[in-house]
């Protein structure tokens, strides 16, 4: 064999290494955005729970009936112990800046309001809460 062919070989191989890592990581992230969006939807949480009792219990159609309703009310009160423990964190830390702002420059403030406004634009995309919500308290 003589040394270009070598040479050769090992760039295929490394090559093809390489593009097997990209893929890879590619796919894993598709994946796993896919998995944790999923499982981050609170309104899917009923559904979830349904399905899950229905397999691991091998439940009947008429017991899934039956614990639909009981299923249901507990995944509204989970939806507003989420909503309301979203609303008190978030209470919470605009009290925290509100207490920081007042040794802050103006310049430290208005990059805290930055801070402040990049995070709402995240809950609105990630959460679709209710604007009285979202509501920042400005310092």
């Amino acid at each position: 064999m003589n040394q270009a062919l070598k040479w050769k070989l090992i760039a295929g191989f490394i090559l093809v290494f390489v593009a097997g890592g990209i893929s890879g990581a590619f796919l894993g992230g598709l994946y796993a955005q896919h998995h944790f969006l999923e499982f981050h939807r609170p309104e899917l949480i009923g559904a979830r729970m349904k399905e899950r009792l229905r397999a691991e219990l091998n439940l009947t159609p008429e017991q899934v009936a039956k614990i639909s309703p009981i299923i249901d009310k507990t995944a509204v009160q989970l939806r507003e112990i989420r909503r309301d423990t979203a609303r008190r964190v978030h209470e919470t830390i605009a009290d925290a800046h509100r207490q920081m702002a007042v040794n802050l420059t103006d310049e430290q403030r208005q990059k805290l309001q930055q801070i402040e406004e990049r995070h709402r634009r995240w809950r609105h995309r990630g959460f679709h809460e209710s604007p009285a919500e979202s509501a920042s308290p400005t310092p």
